[in-house]
């Protein structure tokens, strides 16, 4: 089973490109950056990319995207990436980006969206991996800081499939950015939106109702309420789940607790991802065989969470049927048991 995990075609539609920081690249940014790091050594570093729940996650994460200086230092962390996304047969990535985290340092929107841009193209070309970028609000900053980001963008907007919300969710509900998702929809934005990871299922109604967003981010607490998992299942609103994450950061108390083959069963159309792998223990292939380990899905369990990525992934037909007819190729290949 671990082989046909590694060679099943994946799609990854959340991933935190800054959440992809490794300790090694930080020290080597840091340096050519000419940053003090409050770490001695890689391995401290490392050591420090233990917490005990978002907060203290995202004190460490925004502190990591720090080295984040240059174009160059933009365009190496997402290479270093895609090349994950190559050696675990990644097809097709949607990364986000936080430009509010650099801006708020004084990094040029700019800098930020030109290296990451450049880099996923250079990533189809010579790697052969598609790939869209969706820029995110940070919800714990106001909603005029978002319009003021959504106006910094618009020079960018053929770069761009989406926008998307993420940050604290607790304190922070999908109402407070409703205008200005409905500027970016104007604008011909997808939207996406984190809602029901520490938050509750009230909040997938309201990025649902009030953001009308075509995808939620983790949506693993839809189960509080059951007409929302009905829901979901009809719409096939797609959940883009993050096992490793979700036990990082205490969702579920071990990953034997998780629900996303639960709610696959049930209709759902939930896929994998690896959201901050640098800081939750891994990629996309690491979230595949930890689900493996803990859970013990069927092979055609598995296909199916890659067939529901390519289904909820922002692509044209054309697109779609080429990443399908991959899929199919491996599962005739593979699939039998």
């Amino acid at each position: 089973m671990e082989d046909f995990i590694r060679h099943l075609p994946k799609v990854e539609l959340h991933l935190h490109i800054e959440g992809s920081l490794e300790p090694e690249l930080m020290f080597k940014l840091a340096e050519r950056n000419g940053i003090s790091l409050p770490y001695a050594n890689v391995e401290e570093a490392r050591a420090a990319y233990h917490f005990h729940n978002l907060q203290s996650f995202l004190d460490i994460y925004y502190q990591g995207a720090n080295v984040l200086i240059t174009e160059r230092d933009f365009f190496d962390l997402t290479w270093a990436y895609l090349m994950r996304c190559k050696a675990d047969n990644v097809m097709h990535t949607e990364i986000f980006f936080d430009p509010q985290t650099h801006t708020e340092r004084g990094i040029a929107f700019d800098t930020a969206i030109n290296g990451i841009y450049h880099a996923l193209r250079q990533g189809e070309k010579e790697l052969g991996i598609t790939s869209k970028l969706i820029m995110c609000f940070l919800r714990h900053l106001s909603e005029d800081a978002a319009f003021e980001t959504l106006e910094q963008a618009k020079p960018h907007l053929h770069r761009l499939v989406g926008v998307g919300l993420d940050s604290s969710e607790v304190g922070h509900p999908p109402e407070k950015f409703a205008r200005v998702f409905a500027e970016a929809r104007a604008l011909g934005l997808k939207a996406v939106a984190h809602a029901g990871e520490e938050g509750p299922a009230s909040n997938i109604w309201d990025a649902m109702r009030l953001l009308h967003v075509n995808r939620i981010d983790h949506g693993v607490q839809c189960v509080q309420d059951p007409e929302l998992v009905q829901e979901l299942a009809r719409t096939r609103m797609p959940l883009t789940v993050c096992p490793l994450s979700n036990t990082k950061l205490c969702v579920f108390d071990k990953m034997e607790d998780h629900n996303i083959l639960s709610l696959l069963d049930e209709g759902l159309c939930v896929t994998v991802n690896s959201d901050d792998p640098a800081f939750f223990g891994g990629y996309m292939n690491d979230n595949f065989l930890a689900l493996n380990t803990a859970l013990s899905p069927s092979k055609e369990q598995l296909t199916q969470l890659s067939r529901n990525a390519i289904e909820a992934a922002f692509l044209n037909e054309d697109e779609r049927k080429l990443l399908i007819q991959n899929l199919d190729d491996f599962w005739a290949k593979h699939g039998i048991h």
